[in-house]
């Protein structure tokens, strides 16, 4: 057997073994949602499939949860941080990395500045801002750390940095402006990074925990990651109720997933390059 054919396979076991340490969790949310409280916190000994498969538990978050409204709030929260972010994205990044200003070394600085330092920092501050605008528990409140993303910034000025000068050259010699070369020329050549950037951006937008939290009570106004939370009691947690209502809260994402794999692929290797 070839030296290359020994270290392929070595390199596939090592990414199957990966593979399946990270599906065990999602494999336990699953079976844990069908057992009883007791079963659920039974350790000696220690179970793992449910003695008898119950819908108790998917049957009680639904009667305690509006799913459809927590879907609904998680839609709006992806969709509208998802849509700030890749516009704002794009044009900074179009402006940091083409255009030449007064001031752009201290505002990409302050972009980096942003990236390094923990997003609970800001959290006060976007707090204050959204309680004096009025506009605790809405739909914007969720959105609004997300209109501008530092990280986008950073991926799109590498993404427009890694493209000859020879299209502007030539845009500039056939009569377009600033906003034509953007809009005709530079911004079709990096929709492979706007799509990763789209894709990271509905992840963690899906994933926010914190902020939905703090700028959200009412249950009517809070995506799924928040509504989940309140789910864990402070002393006792009805762990199957828990794990039922976690299961049905990966669905949007596993639909998401399953129609654009493709992208979901393709944005984030092509991004990787432009690094």
């Amino acid at each position: 057997m070839k030296k290359e054919n020994i270290y392929t396979y070595l390199v596939h076991l090592v990414l199957i073994i990966g593979a399946i340490i990270m599906i065990v969790p999602f494999i336990w949310m699953a079976l844990t949602s069908f057992k009883t409280i007791s079963e659920a916190t039974q350790m000696n000994p220690f179970v793992i499939f449910p003695s008898k498969w119950r819908l108790d538990a998917f049957k009680s978050v639904i009667r305690k949860m509006n799913f459809l409204r927590l879907y609904w709030n998680t839609l709006v929260l992806i969709a509208g941080r998802v849509i700030c972010a890749v516009l704002t994205a794009t044009m900074a990044g179009y402006a940091l990395g083409r255009l030449k200003f007064p001031g752009k070394d201290l505002a990409f600085g302050i972009v980096l500045f942003q990236m390094m330092v923990p997003a609970q920092i800001f959290i006060i501050p976007q707090y204050l801002m959204v309680s004096k605008m009025g506009l605790l528990n809405t739909s914007f409140a969720l959105i609004f750390p997300g209109l501008v993303t530092a990280f986008g910034t950073f991926l799109l000025r590498q993404a427009y940095m890694g493209l000859p000068k020879d299209l502007e050259e030539a845009a500039i010699l056939d009569g377009c402006n600033i906003g034509q070369i953007f809009l005709h020329v530079m911004l079709p050549l990096t929709k492979s990074s706007m799509v990763a950037l789209g894709i990271f951006t509905a992840l963690f937008a899906f994933k926010d925990l914190m902020w939905p939290l703090v700028v959200n009570t009412e249950q009517t106004t809070m995506p799924l990651s928040a509504a989940l939370a309140k789910l864990q009691g402070q002393f006792v947690t009805n762990f199957p109720e828990l794990m039922a209502a976690s299961l049905l809260a990966c669905i949007p994402m596993i639909i998401i997933y399953i129609l654009f794999q493709r992208q979901f692929v393709e944005g984030i290797a092509t991004s990787g390059s432009k690094l």
